[in-house]
C-alpha cells in the first residue's frame, strides 16, 4: 500500500507550497477532464465517418471495376493510353497537421490534376465517355480511400491520446490530490500540536511566575513583618527573583 501523503516537514511553508500544489493539481484535473471529453467525442465522431467510409468500399469498388469492364468492352484495350497517361501525375495527396483539443493530428488531402483526362481520351475515336465514366469512378474511389487512411490514423492517433489523457485523470484523480490533501491535512495536525504544546509551555511559564511573585510576596511580608519587629531587613533582591524566573522558563522550555 503506497503512502498517503508526502514526506513534509511540518512548517507554514510547506503548507503554502502544498496547498498550491493541490490548487495547481485540481485545476489540471478539471482540464484534462475537458481534454479527455472533447477528444471522446471527435473520436465518436470519427469512429462514424470511418465505419460508413468503409462501408462505402465494396459498393465503390464493385462500381468502378464495372465502369472499367464497360469501357473495356466499347473502346477495347484501353491499357496503353493508361500506361502514357501515367507519365503526369493524375493525384497527389498532400499531408496536413491538424490540431484537436492540443493534439497533433496528421491528415491527408487528395489533389487532382484534370490534364491528365485530355491525355487519355485524346486519340480515341469511340468510347471516350466510357473511359471519362469509368477514371471518375476509379477517382472517386481512390478518393475515398484516402479519406480512410486519413480516417484511420486520426482515430489511432486519438485512441492513444486518449488513453494518455485518461492515465493522467486517474494518476491526479487517485495518487496525487489524494496524497497532497494528506499532506496538508498531516501538516495542520502537526502545527495544531505545536501550538497546543507552546500553549502548554505559556501556561506553565505563567504559573510558575505566579508562585514565584506568590512567594515573593509571602516573604516579603515576613521581612516587613520581621522588621516591625525589630529583626534585621530579610526582603528579597526583585532583581534576584527575576532572574530565578528567567531560570523557570529555560528549564520548562
Amino acid at each position: 500500500m503506497s503512502q498517503v501523503r508526502y514526506p513534509a516537514l511540518p512548517s507554514r511553508m510547506s503548507l503554502i507550497a502544498f496547498k498550491t500544489r493541490l490548487k495547481g493539481a485540481t485545476k489540471g484535473h478539471s482540464l484534462l477532464k475537458k481534454k479527455a471529453d472533447a477528444l471522446m467525442m471527435t473520436h465518436r465522431k470519427i469512429m462514424r465517418e470511418l465505419r460508413d467510409a468503409k462501408l462505402d468500399v465494396p459498393r465503390e469498388m464493385r462500381d468502378s471495376h464495372f465502369a472499367v469492364t464497360e469501357a473495356q468492352y466499347v473502346a477495347g484495350d484501353i491499357s496503353f493510353s493508361v500506361q502514357e497517361s501515367l507519365k503526369i501525375e493524375p493525384y497527389k495527396a498532400t499531408l496536413l497537421a491538424n490540431n484537436i483539443a492540443g493534439v497533433a493530428i496528421p491528415g491527408m488531402k487528395g489533389e487532382e490534376d484534370d490534364t491528365s483526362v485530355q491525355s487519355i481520351v485524346s486519340g480515341l475515336g469511340r468510347g471516350g465517355e466510357e473511359i471519362k465514366a469509368a477514371r471518375k469512378k476509379f477517382r472517386g474511389t481512390l478518393s475515398l480511400l484516402v479519406k480512410i487512411a486519413a480516417l484511420q490514423t486520426t482515430w489511432v492517433v486519438l485512441d492513444e491520446a486518449i488513453k494518455v489523457t485518461n492515465r493522467r485523470v486517474n494518476a491526479l484523480e487517485k495518487v496525487v490530490i489524494p496524497k497532497t490533501q494528506g499532506t496538508i491535512a498531516f501538516i495542520n495536525s502537526e502545527l495544531d500540536e505545536l501550538e497546543r504544546e507552546e500553549f502548554f509551555r505559556l501556561k506553565m511559564v505563567q504559573k510558575k511566575k505566579k508562585q514565584r511573585a506568590d512567594a515573593l510576596k509571602a516573604a516579603n511580608a515576613a521581612a516587613d513583618a520581621a522588621v516591625s519587629a525589630g529583626v534585621a531587613d530579610l526582603r528579597v533582591d526583585d532583581d534576584a527573583a527575576a532572574e530565578d524566573d528567567v531560570d523557570e522558563e529555560d528549564m520548562v522550555a
